[in-house]
């Protein structure tokens, strides 16, 4: 797990700040809070006003053949009609409130991602990410409402029963509330061990879900080194922690709930003892109004559990909102600078791109690049070579302004990058990365991703440029054939082709090929390159910078600039000749690559060579027969 998955949840505090933003989410939703509010009120009115009228039925009923019970019990059926409707009034808002608040969450969230500089992803692995948008902003959207509905409905209960008992009789209603304080006693002392387990139970979850992720990205793996019995091990040592937790809350739960209706009832029968020698004397309290009390007493363990289970939800629910508000709160760290004007012409061309002395390091203390330099024009093509690790991507990803350099600068025709708008200058960018990625959809979608608004036929020009349209015409329903998610459905050499025809449909003028030909065979590597040498050739509009990251250095013949990139500098720079002449680190990669290259040759022609005779032997032997 990563550091940014390491977030200990088990030690999230309760903070008013960081539900701000959630909250002014769902208070946008102005009618059905209002209605969610409303209806919690008047459900709270009738469930204090019933124990009243159960209390005047009794009492009229006891006056035998005068009582008059019909008006009575109309008013309470009737009362039953507006309390369902209140019901319903607050479950519907309730709902209109969660799926809205949930669904402005997940736009936010979604369009703040989207403003984000790549560097934020680096760090940040996929799964983590997802969750925020999935099961946090569910979490804390579906809660919410509840909260506010159940902080409406328990306030109006306690304040309308405190207020109806003193009216009717302030003696017995101090002794109604002698058992709210131990109530609160007990369920804070309650809830502080269920928020615990229930923290705990969400950690040893977390790490569950990171073991299945495990599990099933590393299913070769797992199979190839037989880890099958150690990896069933851990996972259930986690299972059974988990098992341990969920049973600590189910225990505490089947204890504190009947602890509360204990001494709901006791309170009530504090009430009945000190009420019931006044039904007997002549002037004392009447039998309904003791019944009253009686209720009362009991009415109040509900929102006093209520409440105490709405808090512990929040606390629960606090790490999950923490993450949201964070992710909210970000700024990206690649941006227009102060004051940047737009570009006058949206048809501008890029004439030179030029690193200054630039500077750069991921972590404070461990550099990257050191004082490197370069300039690269329009129409030329450079190409970086080098060991791994020593800068190259990291080269390229500061021309595509997914970092800024840490010292030095780097201009466009002169200007300072971070002076051009940086929407119009991310338009003017193409990039086709080692391993292409596709989008779930058909090829032809996938193609189109370059430029929105092309046609089929520009679609259609682009996969012949790149030599793509032979195999996508191959394919069972053509341009209209499913790629499937990532492009599981074709090869890495026809991945890598439809990412090159999408470059092409882009015609950006900077053109980034990070190692594009390294993960594919050496057949599939000249169909390729074959396309990577339209892609390079020129923009439409007349010529493009190109940087190519080359791990099979004999695709960079052609470059224009080789640089040989070693701990962040430039050790060697020329053409291919001009570098073989030298007989320096660029010679040492090529020859060593050649020979490796000239290997695998001969070792292939050897197993097709002995494929034949064994074919031809077992040929003989048939005609023997």
């Amino acid at each position: 797990m990563s550091e940014v998955e390491r977030q200990d949840d088990t030690k999230a505090k309760f903070s008013l700040r960081v539900w701000r933003p959630i909250a002014a989410r769902a208070l946008a939703n102005r009618n059905a809070v209002a209605g969610l509010l409303f209806g919690g009120i008047m459900v709270a009115g009738i469930e204090t006003a019933l124990p009243v009228m159960v209390g005047r039925i009794i009492d009229e009923a006891r006056r035998g053949a005068d009582a008059n019970l019909l008006p009575v019990l109309s008013v309470y059926a009737s009362v039953f009609v507006f309390f369902a409707a209140g019901v319903w009034l607050f479950i519907a808002s309730a709902g209109a409130v969660a799926t809205r608040t949930a669904d402005r969450l997940r736009r936010d969230c979604f369009a703040k991602l989207q403003s984000l500089e790549p560097a934020y992803f680096d760090v940040r692995p996929t799964g983590w990410l997802v969750s925020r948008l999935t099961s946090d902003c569910s979490k804390v959207s579906g809660m919410l409402p509840w909260v506010i509905l159940d902080f409406a409905w328990c306030s109006s209960i306690l304040i309308g029963v405190i207020v109806t008992m003193f009216v009717l009789d302030a003696r017995l209603a101090l002794w109604a509330l002698a058992a709210v304080p131990p109530m609160a006693v007990t369920s804070a002392v309650f809830q502080r061990f269920l928020i615990r387990s229930g923290r705990e139970a969400r950690r040893v979850g977390s790490a569950m879900t990171a073991s299945y992720g495990e599990m099933l990205l590393g299913a070769r793996t797992t199979k190839t080194l037989v880890r099958e019995e150690a990896n069933l091990a851990e996972f259930q040592k986690l299972s059974t922690e988990m098992n341990l937790w969920a049973m600590r809350s189910a225990l505490l739960s089947s204890v504190y709930m009947p602890m509360i209706s204990s001494i709901a009832a006791f309170g009530a029968a504090l009430v009945l003892w000190q009420g019931a020698g006044g039904v007997l004397e002549a002037n004392g309290i009447t039998l309904g109004r003791l019944i009253t009390f009686m209720q009362f007493a009991a009415l109040f363990a509900q929102p006093v559990q209520e409440l105490a289970q709405r808090f512990a939800d929040i606390l629960n629910a606090s790490s999950a909102a923490e993450r949201i508000a964070s992710l909210l709160a970000t700024e990206p760290k690649i941006g227009d600078a102060p004051g940047v004007a737009p570009i006058a012409d949206a048809r501008r061309r890029i004439g030179e791109l030029r690193f200054e002395n630039v500077d750069f390091w991921y972590r404070e203390g461990v550099p990257v690049l050191h004082g490197f330099s370069l300039t690269a024009a329009r129409g030329q093509t450079i190409a970086l070579v080098g060991s791994t690790g020593g800068g190259k991507s990291t080269i390229v990803s500061l021309a595509t302004r997914f970092y800024e350099p840490c010292a030095g600068r780097i201009t466009i025709d002169g200007a300072d990058i971070r002076g051009v708008p940086l929407a119009w200058f991310t338009e003017q960018i193409g990039v086709v990365p080692q391993v292409a990625h596709l989008f779930a959809g058909t090829v032809r979608e996938n193609i189109r991703y370059g430029r929105l608004d092309a046609t089929d036929a520009e679609i259609d020009d682009a996969a012949r440029r790149v030599k793509a349209h032979e195999f996508i015409v191959a394919l069972e329903k053509g341009y209209e054939t499913e790629v499937g998610e990532g492009g599981e459905r074709l090869s890495t050499g026809q991945r890598q082709l439809v990412a090159l025809a999408r470059a092409v449909l882009r015609d950006p003028q900077i053109l980034v090929m990070d190692e594009a030909t390294s993960s594919i065979d050496t057949a599939t590597e000249r169909l390729v390159q074959a396309g990577v040498e339209e892609v390079l050739r020129g923009s439409s509009t007349g010529g493009r910078i190109a940087f190519v990251v080359a791990h099979r250095l004999s695709t960079i013949r052609r470059a224009d600039l080789i640089l040989v990139i070693e701990k962040g500098r430039i050790a060697e720079q020329g053409t291919h000749r001009e570098l073989l002449a030298k007989r320096g680190r660029y010679w040492e990669l090529y020859t060593n690559q050649y020979a490796a290259d000239r290997e695998r040759e001969l070792l292939h022609l050897q197993d097709e060579a002995t494929a034949q005779t064994v074919a031809s032997l077992v040929g003989d032997g048939d005609d023997d027969e």
